[in-house]
C-alpha cells in the first residue's frame, strides 16, 4: 500500500505456518457428515499447512480452529452484467474439533455448499459463511461452495488517505474488475480463512469474455480458450492474493537467471509506466545483491484502478490513479518497496496483525536505500528525516509495535521500523546488515514470524543482544536516542 514522506525535500512514497508434525488424529464429534479417512490424499497439499492464530487487533477475522491447506478458485467474469460466478474448492485440516466450518464471506449469494461430496446448508451473516457439518481435528474434509453475485467492497480499519475507496474486490462502470486487500478483502470474492496465519496453496481458472484478460497472483499457466490459469506452489496469505479482469496487453521479459516476468498493462491507459516495469530485471538483480535469491518461480506485476499499490503474491498491484500526478522515478521507488515485499511479507508473513512493522519495515527501508542512489542522497540526510518523522508519528499515531485497531497500516508502522532497522544498519556495517535480512529470509522463507523470534534471530545470528534497541525503537512513546 502507499502513503508519502518527505526525504530530503523529496516526495518519497512508501508504501505499504510453520509447519508442524501430523498428529494423531482424534475422533469425529457425533454428527460428522464425512469420512474419517478422507478418500483424497492430502498430502498433495502438505506445503500448504499452517498453524492458524486468533487476531489480537481483529478477532472477528479468520477462525484459528481451521487451517485451509488449498484453495482451487474457478471464476467466471461477465463485465457487462457485472455477475461474478465461481466455484471455490477448499481444503482444510480441522486444528480442533467444531460442529461448523466457519468462514470469512460477504456480498456474494451461497448457490450450494458441499462438504466430502454430501449436499449441506450454507448461510452468510455478519461477514461469515457458516456451514453446519461437524469436524474432527486431523482428519481433511473438501468444502465446495458455488456462488454468484457482484462484489462489493468493505471498509477499511485505518485513517490512510486511500482507505476512503474501501478494500476487497469492485467494478468499474465498464465492466473491469480489480481488487486491493489488506488487511482483509479476499472475503468479498471467495470464502476463506482470512487471517495472515493460515496462508494456503492456490490454484485459480478465471473465465472472461472475448477480448477480455485476467491477471492474478501466482505463476502465470496455459490459457485455455478464454480460461486464464494461475498457481502459487508456495503458501500465500489471503490478503496478497489478487485478481483483475481488463482489456489489458501482456508484455513478457526474463529477469536474473531466467525469471520469468509479466506485466498487464492497459494500452495508451499505462503507456507512462511500461518502461518502468521493463527495468525490473534491474531492479530485481539489485535486491538480490542485498537479500539473497528471489523467493518465486515467477514474478510481475499488473495496472489496475487503485489509487494505492500492493505487493500480491509474484503479480504486484499497481495502482495506475496513485501515480498520475507523481514523477516516474516515484512509481519506480515504489515498484522496489513492493518487490522487496515477496521477501518481506510474502515469504515471511507476520503471524499476526500486531507485527505488521515487520513486513513494512523491511519494505520500507530496501526502498529508502534504493532511493538514496535514485534520488543521491546520504545516510545523513536520511537518518534526519527519520527522525523527524519518527518523533511525529509517534505522537499522533502511537509506536509501531502497539498498533491500534483503527489505524491499521498507517505510516507508523512503515517508518519508524524502518528508522530502528537504519540504527540496527548503522551498528552492524552494510555487509553484516544484509548477511542478516539474506538470512531471515531464506532461514524463514514460507513461515509466519512475530516480534520475539526476530528478536531472537537477530541476537542468534550477529552473537549480539540487540533486544533493547529493537523493543525501544517499537514500543517507545518517543523517538530513541
Amino acid at each position: 500500500m502507499r502513503h508519502t514522506l518527505a526525504v530530503v525535500a523529496l516526495a518519497a512514497t512508501v508504501l505499504t505456518t510453520a509447519c508442524t508434525a501430523e498428529d494423531t488424529p482424534t475422533p469425529a464429534p457425533s454428527g460428522s457428515i464425512g469420512p474419517v479417512v478422507p478418500a483424497i490424499d492430502f498430502a498433495t497439499w502438505a506445503a500448504g499447512r499452517s498453524t492458524p492464530v486468533a487476531d489480537p487487533l481483529y478477532p472477528e477475522k479468520g477462525n484459528a480452529g481451521l487451517d485451509v491447506l488449498h484453495y482451487q478458485l474457478d471464476l467466471d467474469w461477465q463485465p457487462t452484467t457485472k455477475i461474478l460466478t465461481g466455484v471455490a474448492t477448499l481444503r482444510i485440516r480441522p486444528v480442533a474439533n467444531a460442529n461448523e466450518i466457519k468462514l470469512d464471506f460477504t456480498g456474494l449469494t451461497v448457490d450450494r455448499v458441499t462438504v466430502d461430496d454430501k449436499q449441506v446448508t450454507g448461510t452468510v451473516t455478519a461477514d461469515k459463511l457458516i456451514v453446519p457439518a461437524a469436524v474432527a481435528a486431523e482428519q481433511p474434509v473438501t468444502l465446495t461452495v458455488a456462488y454468484h453475485g457482484t462484489p462489493k467492497q468493505v471498509k477499511m480499519p485505518s485513517r490512510r488517505g486511500d482507505a476512503s475507496e474501501g478494500i476487497g474486490m469492485r467494478t468499474s462502470k465498464d465492466g473491469v474488475l480489480w481488487t486491493m486487500q489488506e488487511p482483509w478483502g479476499a472475503l468479498t470474492w471467495y470464502p476463506v480463512n482470512e487471517h495472515p496465519s493460515d496462508e494456503a496453496l492456490y490454484d485459480m481458472a478465471v473465465t472472461v469474455p472475448e477480448g477480455w484478460t485476467a491477471a492474478a497472483s501466482g505463476t502465470p499457466g496455459k490459457v485455455e480458450g478464454n480460461t486464464f490459469h494461475y498457481q502459487s506452489t508456495d503458501p500465500a496469505a489471503a490478503y496478497v492474493t489478487t485478481l483483475a479482469v481488463d482489456r489489458y496487453s501482456k508484455v513478457e521479459q526474463k529477469g536474473p537467471h531466467g525469471l520469468p516476468l509479466t506485466y498487464f498493462t492497459v494500452p495508451k491507459a499505462d503507456d507512462r509506466y511500461l518502461g518502468v516495469l521493463k527495468k525490473s530485471p534491474q531492479l530485481l538483480t539489485w535486491l538480490e545483491e542485498r537479500l539473497g535469491p528471489y523467493p518465486y518461480p515467477s514474478a510481475g506485476a499488473l495496472m489496475n484502478g487503485s489509487i494505492s499499490a500492493m505487493e500480491t503474491s509474484q503479480m504486484l498491484s499497481m495502482g495506475r490513479e496513485a501515480f498520475r500526478e507523481t514523477d516516474l522515478k516515484e512509481f519506480e521507488a515504489v515498484l522496489v518497496h513492493e518487490y522487496a515485499h515477496q521477501w518481506f511479507g510474502n515469504a515471511v508473513t507476520p503471524r499476526t496483525w500486531t507485527d505488521l512493522w515487520l513486513s513494512e519495515g523491511f519494505a520500507t527501508y530496501i526502498q529508502y536505500v534504493y532511493e538514496q542512489k535514485l534520488y543521491d542522497f546520504d545516510d545523513a540526510a536520511l537518518e534526519a528525516s527519520l527522525r523527524e518523522n519518527d518523533a511525529d508519528l509517534r505522537k499522533r499515531v502511537g509506536p509501531p509495535g502497539k498498533p491500534k485497531a483503527g489505524t491499521f497500516a498507517e505510516s507508523n508502522v512503515y517508518i519508524c521500523p524502518a528508522a530502528m532497522l537504519k540504527e540496527l544498519n548503522d551498528a552492524l556495517g552494510d555487509e553484516k546488515f544484509f548477511a542478516l535480512a539474506r538470512a531471515w529470509a531464506e532461514k524463514n522463507r514460507n513461515t509466519n514470524q512475530d516480534r520475539a523470534g526476530f528478536i531472537a534471530f537477530v541476537n542468534a545470528e550477529t552473537g549480539k543482544d540487540f533486544t533493547k534497541l529493537i523493543d525501544t525503537w517499537l514500543d517507545s512513546p518517543t523517538t530513541p536516542q
